[in-house]
């Protein structure tokens, strides 16, 4: 069984500008909606990336500590749930644009 309980503050204004709290952790994460703009990445910060239909999402983590890093994935999914999305694909990098593979290969 799951213990983790995850909470959500909502904007009526605006569609996905929720953030995603834990009961019992410091874990929090915004949800942004990229197709609107705004968004800047906060390079000390976690993001992951998940499509809800056809809008691409970002996840970003707000004040993360190390300890509450990998219950992520978990609140993530459980957005997704709340959603009626449960299959959604939870990206690592933003799909809008490409990464170069960690490790090159020599041609």
């Amino acid at each position: 069984m799951d213990d983790n309980v995850y909470l959500l503050l909502t904007d009526p204004n605006d569609t996905f500008g929720d953030v995603i709290y834990s009961r019992d952790t410091d874990l929090k994460i915004g949800v942004y909606n990229l197709a609107k703009g705004g968004f800047i990445l906060n390079p000390d910060e976690i993001q992951l990336y998940g499509y809800y239909q056809d809008t691409l999402l970002a996840f970003e983590t707000i004040d993360i500590s190390a300890e509450d890093a990998l219950d992520m994935i978990l609140a993530i999914k459980w957005y997704a749930e709340y959603l009626g999305c449960p299959d959604m694909e939870i990206l690592p990098d933003d799909p809008r644009f490409d990464h170069e593979s960690a490790v090159k290969m020599p041609v």
